[in-house]
């Protein structure tokens, strides 16, 4: 298999799922409480998918939870799970209940990330690198790993890792992040091939774009967040790719905008 980069044409970036194209899928989505991860949630309900929402603050999935429920009828599961201080039990209690509640994984959307300094090499904080990469490459790593026994159990399986502009080409003072949206693309493409033939897993990467986000605002902090599009704008390709209709496509990287 060759993996290239792709570029996306409107029919993925405004794709417009029909109803129930998600209906019964299990998706686990990561950093659910954020922006983009909460829109993603009630995008994959709204279309039939049961949900799994993970993220460090349970205080914050329960918000997520209440308005999902709210919005869809639906009531998403709760997985809560610390990237940056979890221990290999921790992951392996998360997949345990995935395997009790549901018995396989459908999609596993990686949206989880910390933005970390915006620095230069020379002065960036040796403590926050390792805190970055641990929580945006190694805990993508180690929970793909251990949920990937249950994702085998699905017919028709898809990951899909939240990437940037920035894992492009090199860019200065955007550090540790940048660097680790690299070994994401690293991650993604080695799993497309090791998968590509020998399982039903298809690994893609999807660049959502600017957005008005915490993460985004802490990166601008000058810039107008009126002028920066909602995350929901994004959420169309991830759809695509967490469904049915992108069955066969791996080793790709999409652009959401």
């Amino acid at each position: 298999m060759t993996v290239k980069e792709t570029s996306v044409g409107a029919e993925v970036r405004d794709y417009r799922p029909t109803p129930g194209a998600l209906s019964d899928r299990v998706i686990l989505v990561t950093g659910a409480t954020g922006g983009l991860g909460a829109a993603l949630a009630h995008a994959c309900a709204r279309l039939g998918a049961k949900v799994i929402l993970s993220a460090r603050s349970v205080r914050k999935l329960e918000r997520v939870y209440d308005s999902v429920l709210a919005d869809t009828g639906v009531a998403p599961f709760i997985a809560p799970l610390d990237l940056e201080r979890a221990d290999a039990n921790a992951y392996s209690e998360l997949a345990a209940a995935v395997s009790r509640e549901f018995g396989r994984l459908d999609g596993l959307a990686h949206i989880a990330a910390l933005l970390g300094d915006r620095a230069p090499i020379e002065h960036y904080g040796v403590v926050n690198w390792i805190r970055v990469m641990h929580v945006n490459v190694n805990a993508a790593f180690i929970l793909t790993q251990t949920l990937l026994p249950l994702m085998r159990a699905s017919d028709d399986a898809s990951i899909v890792f939240a990437t940037s502009s920035v894992s492009i080409k090199g860019r200065a003072y955007w550090g540790a992040y940048a660097v680790s949206k690299f070994a994401v693309e690293g991650l993604m493409q080695v799993l497309a091939d090791e998968t590509d033939t020998t399982t039903a897993i298809r690994v893609n990467s999807v660049n959502p774009g600017r957005m008005r986000t915490t993460m985004r605002a802490a990166a601008y902090p000058g810039e107008d967040p009126e002028t920066v599009p909602d995350p929901e704008r994004a959420v169309p390709a991830f759809l695509y790719l967490l469904g049915p209709d992108s069955r066969g496509v791996t080793g790709k990287r999409f652009g959401a905008q």
